[in-house]
C-alpha cells in the first residue's frame, strides 16, 4: 500500500514487519475484504511518554476525503496504551498538503492547537533529497 502513494517514504519489508511486531498497539490497519484500505504507524514516546508520534498514515485513493485516517488515529488514542497520551506528533514534508490538512484538521476536529516548529532540514538528510521535515504538535488533548 505504502508504494502506491508516492509521497511517502518508502521502507523496507523487514522494517513493516519489526513495525507490526513490536508497535502494534499504537498502530492500525483497516481491511475492506482483502485489500488493505488504511495504515497507522505510530509509538509512544519513550523520552516524552505523553506523546503520541505518528510516523506513517496511508489511505487508499478509494478512501480519500472519507475520514478514515482521522478514525484510524481516534482508534490509536482510544487504547489502553494511549491513557496517558496528551499528545499527538507527526512529522510532515511542506509538499505533503494531505497530512498537513489531515493534522491541522484533527486538531479544529479536538478545538486544540496544533503547533508546526522544523524538525529536520533539508541538510539533515544525509547522501539525499530530502524536503525539510516539519512537527505537527497536536494537544492538549482531553481524556
Amino acid at each position: 500500500m505504502i508504494e502506491a502513494i508516492p509521497i511517502l517514504d518508502l521502507n523496507s519489508s523487514y522494517s513493516y514487519l519489526l513495525w507490526c511486531e513490536f508497535f502494534s498497539e499504537t498502530s492500525v490497519i483497516v481491511n475492506e475484504g482483502k485489500e488493505t484500505v488504511g495504515f497507522i504507524s505510530g509509538f509512544i514516546n519513550p523520552t516524552s511518554p505523553d506523546t503520541l508520534f505518528i510516523w506513517q498514515v496511508a489511505v487508499a485513493e478509494t478512501e480519500r476525503g472519507q475520514g478514515l485516517a482521522t478514525k484510524m488515529i481516534d482508534s490509536i488514542l482510544n487504547r489502553q496504551v494511549c491513557q496517558s497520551v496528551e499528545y499527538v506528533e507527526a512529522t510532515v514534508s511542506p509538499s505533503n498538503q494531505p497530512s498537513q490538512k489531515l493534522f491541522k484538521g484533527f486538531a479544529e476536529k479536538k478545538n486544540v492547537s496544533c503547533d508546526i516548529s522544523v524538525c529536520f532540514e533539508e541538510d539533515d538528510f544525509p547522501g539525499e533529497e530530502h524536503e525539510q521535515e516539519n512537527t505537527f504538535r497536536i494537544g492538549p488533548l482531553k481524556n
